[in-house]
């Protein structure tokens, strides 16, 4: 019995990080700037705080998911909205333009735009965990 548990656990945790490696792969697809360049090579704080609030944005939801789900595929169809809602929300967010481009202020690494994005994203991922149904 006990292995079985062990084994449910490896699988909905690998699962767990499976989703999450996708998803910092995609994220850096659905920006329209290379986050991890800015992170490492730039040391921008803008990138790695908008970064660091999607991957929190991300686990939030993911974490309810495994929380509450009654099977294995359940979860996995919930952590696939829990990704598709966060990419969506930054895909939407760095597309806009003027004053609040997400875009041109990330990249000139401005502190606050990064944190705003940071708990925006996180507020996206609270919202996304409380609407999932079961």
């Amino acid at each position: 019995m006990f292995l079985e548990y062990f084994l449910s656990f490896g699988l909905f945790f690998l699962t767990a990080l499976a989703v999450f490696a996708l998803f910092l792969f995609l994220y850096a697809k659905v920006t329209p700037y290379d986050d991890y360049q800015m992170i490492f090579a730039e040391n921008n704080t803008a990138a790695a705080l908008g970064l660091g609030g999607a991957i929190v944005g991300l686990c939030i939801p993911l974490y309810s998911a495994l929380v509450h789900s009654v099977s294995y595929v359940d979860f996995v169809m919930w952590a696939g909205v829990a990704m598709a809602i966060q990419l969506i929300f930054a895909f939407t967010l760095t597309r806009l333009s003027g004053k609040f481009s997400v875009e041109r202020h990330i990249r000139s690494g401005d502190v606050s735009v990064g944190t705003i994005m940071a708990f925006m994203s996180i507020s996206i991922g609270l919202i996304n965990a409380g609407s999932m149904s079961y």
